[in-house]
């Protein structure tokens, strides 16, 4: 019995993405109003860099957005989305409720086993 024919190879392969931190997965990683400023911000410095074949601002863009990015995915978007909701009402003089440094170290060496 014959073995199948191996597949031809494509002519136009699809680019092989080299990391999980393109644009899309940044901007899909971010909450609210960090994934608008991200776009906005994105799209400023991509039309500025087809003008000017400087990459810098993009490149700067996607790394400072990246973090956020990062962050968020790390402490949970409900989580970090509690965290702008304070910070918005900090930003606005309203009062926050806040837990002493040393409780809070406190409770850190708790959950460390110390």
């Amino acid at each position: 019995m014959a073995s199948p024919a191996p597949p031809s190879p494509d002519p136009h392969p699809a680019p092989a993405l080299l990391s999980a931190n393109t644009p899309q997965a940044i901007r899909d990683a971010l909450i609210g109003s960090e994934r608008r400023e991200f776009e906005q911000r994105y799209a400023e410095e991509m039309a500025a860099a087809a003008h000017t074949l400087n990459l810098t601002g993009v490149l700067t863009v996607l790394d400072t957005y990246r973090k956020i990015a990062d962050i968020t995915q790390r402490q949970g978007p409900q989580t970090h989305q509690r965290m702008l909701d304070q910070v918005a009402r900090l930003q606005n003089g309203q009062d926050v409720s806040t837990v002493p440094g040393q409780e809070h170290k406190a409770q850190i060496n708790m959950r460390l086993g110390h």
